[in-house]
């Protein structure tokens, strides 16, 4: 008697570890994430105060450039999650994005000169925006994570505005 109990355990036993086997099967099978994935993580706010933005920003072999934003309220924070080989389509923002790289490298590009600008984590860059026309993308094997400050967004809406891919540029 005590046989046929240790066998019968033994045999629950299995089923319950071809069971978990068979689970754990349909988790691989699971969907794969979307090639970017953005999270917003604050709603819409505004300044309550009187504020002013001023962004300079020099780039290699270009003049500085100068954001002023006499309002730039409406600011929304975001966590943005680039697989590997992604691409962002061409766009442009209505403001200034404050964007910090927290895992992995994102290689940015603009199209006004087309100069490929790789970012790695523990860095930082301003995307212009204002007409701006940019993308970036993920040349690396790895997931890039980013946490994007936008300026100047919408009441509602989204927070980047399309345009087509310039002609003279190919990431």
């Amino acid at each position: 008697m005590r046989g046929l109990k240790w066998a019968m355990s033994v045999a629950v036993a299995g089923v319950v570890a071809a069971g978990a086997v068979a689970a754990g099967t349909l988790h691989a099978q699971d969907p794969p994430p979307p090639p970017i994935a953005v999270e917003v993580l604050t709603q819409r706010a505004v300044f309550t105060d009187d504020v002013e933005l001023q962004i300079r920003n020099k780039l290699d072999g270009h003049a500085t450039d100068i954001s002023n934003s006499q309002n730039p309220s409406r600011t929304v924070v975001a966590k943005i999650t680039v697989q590997p080989g992604a691409q962002f389509p061409w766009h442009t923002h209505p403001g200034p994005v404050i964007v910090n790289v927290a895992q992995g490298e994102l290689t940015y590009i603009m199209a006004h000169d087309c100069v490929d600008r790789p970012y790695g984590a523990g860095t930082a860059f301003v995307d212009p925006g204002r007409g701006m026309v940019h993308t970036a993308v993920n040349r690396t094997g790895a997931v890039v994570v980013l946490y994007a400050t936008f300026f100047e967004v919408p009441q509602s809406g989204p927070l980047t505005i399309p345009v087509n891919a310039p002609a003279d540029c190919t990431p």
